[in-house]
């Protein structure tokens, strides 16, 4: 994994050009900053640098392996976004057939590895629908079930009645 301390950050890329500012902002990851709203930071400029309309960079997957980390450390406290990135930077660098620098890729997976577990020890009742669904979608990626993954993702919980009613009908 790549050390938060290591001057390499500045070479890697994000949305926005160089990657210095990531390291800051994984950091506070550990203390399971608030995520109530979008705008909540440093998941807002996570999100927007790493994971840009879709798009991925090497930054993108040296960021994972240190947001499952922080995950890893109470997977109760966990928000959508411990789930949620680290699976949308997969499904996105999967359909786009991106491949993760063999400098960073070792990590990588061992990262995307551990969610499923990770989202065992998170999983509780009363569990939001965001969380659990954010969850099922990084137990997809790591398994390589991306049409399930991208479903997960992409389905707003709004449709889902809708979606039911239809499978019923069928």
């Amino acid at each position: 994994m790549l050390a938060l301390e290591s001057p390499f950050w500045s070479e890697l890329q994000h949305a926005y050009g160089y990657a210095s500012d990531i390291p800051a902002l994984l950091r506070q990851l550990s203390s399971f900053p608030n995520e109530s709203s979008y705008q909540d930071e440093p998941w807002f400029t996570l999100w927007s640098s790493l994971c840009h309309q879709g798009d991925v960079y090497s930054a993108s997957f040296a960021a994972v392996p240190h947001i499952v980390g922080a995950l890893a450390t109470d997977p109760v406290r966990a928000s959508m976004g411990y789930f949620l990135l680290p699976a949308s930077i997969e499904v996105a660098r999967e359909s786009k057939g991106i491949v993760v620098p063999v400098s960073l890729s070792v990590a990588y997976s061992a990262a995307l590895v551990q969610l499923p577990s990770l989202a065992a020890a998170a999983a509780q009742p009363g569990w939001n629908e965001s969380i659990c669904t954010s969850a099922l979608a990084a137990i997809a990626v790591a398994t390589g079930n991306y049409q399930t993954a991208r479903l997960l993702l992409d389905t707003e919980h709004s449709d889902i009645p809708e979606v039911l009613d239809w499978l019923q009908s069928r």
